[in-house]
């Protein structure tokens, strides 16, 4: 048993893959996986009892152009099919550009982030109408940040609170002073009613 390189069309790899997977079917014959691996282009795997059977599979299918000479062992190829978990970081708010079809090149705000599903909700800057329109998180760039804007949005009222308390801080040191008018008026009050009286 041997893992084998098959060379195809660049972009049809997929189809390649059913069209092999189809003819495996029909004819059953001894091959055990096929796989595309995410961002290979251009190749397939497929693990089979011998070169035969690979050869058979493989063989006057469009899209295919033939078996690489060299048989693969997994650990070869191991770090191909094992999916590296990233941490994506893409929040609510976040302006990214849409790197995949068919908003290509296109600026939107994150709405909703579906991590499980691998999905971003966003709406398009640039539409007249917004409409939300969901996303594979593969195709998206974040662009801006919404931390970089709520760090602006918190400078700017860090601001704002310096220039109030510069403000109340001057009515604080106002109002002792109107208390001590108020205390001086209540000493005229008494010295004017103490004149009434005499």
């Amino acid at each position: 048993m041997a893992i084998f390189v098959i060379k195809v069309t660049t972009n049809k790899e997929d189809r390649a893959l059913e069209l092999i997977s189809d003819k495996v079917s029909k004819k059953k014959l001894a091959v055990y996986s096929l796989t595309r691996p995410h961002g290979l282009r251009g190749y397939i795997f497929l693990e089979a009892l011998d070169r035969e059977s690979a050869e058979e599979a493989a063989f006057n299918l469009p899209y295919v152009k033939g078996i690489i000479g060299k048989t693969l062992v997994y650990d070869e190829i191991k770090n191909m099919l094992t999916p590296n978990i990233e941490e994506i970081k893409i929040d609510k708010g976040d302006i990214v550009e849409i790197i995949g079809e068919p908003f290509k090149k296109e600026k939107a705000k994150v709405i909703r982030v579906d991590k499980q599903k691998g999905e971003v909700v966003v709406s398009l800057l640039n539409a007249v109408v917004p409409i939300p329109v969901t996303v594979k998180i593969d195709n998206v760039r974040v662009i801006r940040r919404e931390e970089h804007e709520a760090n602006r949005d918190k400078e700017k009222n860090h601001e704002e609170d310096r220039d109030n308390n510069k403000e109340t801080g001057e009515r604080k040191r106002l109002v002792p002073e109107q208390q001590s008018l108020s205390s001086d008026e209540n000493v005229f009050e008494n010295i004017s009613t103490e004149g009434e009286q005499q």
